[in-house]
């Protein structure tokens, strides 16, 4: 069948399948619309985010848009490789979960993520505010790695290390591209610290205009978890999300002695996650990190600052042959993962797109997205006449005018 005729095809079946009530979904645009008509508001809010004005956020996804392919014609491949690696772990396709908080989306939570991510052959990573405990999320994907942050004491974050270690986690991911930057202008969400009658009876009239979110965790017989467990300390309960949250924001921020320290005690590959300068990147090389994630937090960081795809190329250019560098925020389309491997990115993390696929069929709607951005970069890859994601050159790309950004050189 010729690209033609599929897309023609895939259209039909998908237009079928939508009259059909099937929960199916042709593009990642559609399973985010399907997520703000399934979530109560309030969940939703705390998922879309971007910090202030939003103009990050919204950049984020919008750079992509100003990069244009250059495709051939003929002599295209038709066999085609996605096959890479991260951190020593090889995954089907260049594409891995990135941390994500997941309380109130579905009663499974960050499992249905991991089983979903290990079905399609990936990596899940685990954040550290997530609702499900690490144990539970290794056992549905052994392929985890743990997301940490620089919060409480230095023995606290041993406690949580050894833990994640013990329970068999391949890395872990530092995330320090968060300066706790508020006020809102779309409006924050109300989180409640947690949930018992009272917070119930609050959020009843949100619950009971969508339906099917309230029956899947009563049919789960369960109510949205809002503490975090993999913060809990050895012998104590589960702190509540603000609660973990206070102890990250009166923690000092950490020195590159520190962070070296740190890399020190996990004694395995570990990601900073949250780098934008060259200099920054050099400096994770230096104290031994194993990768580094060009990301601004998704948007919910300092707003303004620019797009992570605008800051990927020179960076890659300056440390790529010394680190894995993989890219975070803005990516929706399997083409967008084309265009950061391009730039150099061993690989692209998803986190915003993986929750609409929650959010609209769970774990299958995690495996559809997945799918969805695999041939989505299959196609890319044949237009372009490459067979292999590892072919992939600035070439291929058609950058405007001043659209990089050689932060910190």
């Amino acid at each position: 069948m010729c690209l033609h005729s599929r897309s023609v095809y895939r259209l039909a079946l998908s237009e079928r399948l939508s009259r059909m009530g099937n929960p199916w979904f042709e593009t990642v645009a559609e399973a985010h619309r399907r997520a703000k008509k399934y979530l109560p508001p309030s969940v939703y809010g705390a998922i879309v985010g971007g910090a202030q004005e939003g103009l990050t956020l919204a950049d984020n996804k919008a750079a992509f848009g100003e990069l244009g392919f250059a495709p051939h014609v003929a002599n295209l491949h038709t066999d085609r490789s996605q096959s890479t690696s991260v951190m020593g772990h090889r995954v089907s396709m260049p594409v891995i979960v990135s941390p994500t908080g997941i309380q109130g989306v579905c009663p499974e939570g960050e499992v249905a993520v991991a089983r979903a991510a290990a079905n399609r052959g990936t990596v899940m990573s685990l954040s550290s505010f997530a609702s499900r405990t690490v144990e539970d999320v290794v056992e549905a994907n052994p392929q985890t790695f743990i997301q940490l942050y620089w919060s409480g004491s230095r023995e606290a974050m041993i406690e949580r290390m050894d833990r994640a270690k013990a329970a068999g986690v391949g890395g872990a991911i530092l995330t320090l591209d968060w300066s706790f930057s508020d006020g809102r202008d779309w409006g924050s969400p109300a989180i409640p610290e947690k949930v018992d009658f009272k917070t119930m009876l609050a959020h009843a009239p949100d619950a009971a205009r969508h339906p099917r979110w309230l029956m899947e965790f009563l049919k789960a017989k369960k109510l949205p978890d809002l503490t975090t467990p993999n913060m809990a300390l050895p012998g104590q309960e589960s702190p509540t999300f603000f609660e973990a949250y206070w102890e990250w924001m009166q923690t000092p921020p950490p020195s590159w002695e520190d962070i070296a320290w740190l890399v020190s005690e996990w004694d395995g590959p570990m990601m900073l996650k949250g780098i934008i300068r060259i200099d920054d990147a050099k400096r994770a090389v230096d104290v031994g990190m194993a990768a580094i994630s060009v990301s601004n937090h998704g948007g919910n960081n300092l707003d303004c600052t620019p797009a992570s795809i605008r800051a990927l190329g020179p960076i890659a250019e300056a440390v790529g042959q010394e680190i894995e560098v993989v890219l975070d925020g803005g990516i929706r389309r399997g083409s967008d993962v084309v265009k950061a491997l391009a730039f150099g990115a061993r690989g692209v993390m998803i986190g915003r797109a993986g929750l609409w696929g929650l959010a609209a069929n769970g774990q299958a709607g995690v495996e559809n997205v997945f799918d969805l951005l695999r041939s989505e970069i299959d196609s890319a890859l044949l237009g372009l006449g490459k067979a292999s994601i590892g072919d992939l050159t600035r070439e291929d790309v058609v950058i405007p005018p001043n659209f990089e950004l050689s932060l910190g050189a």
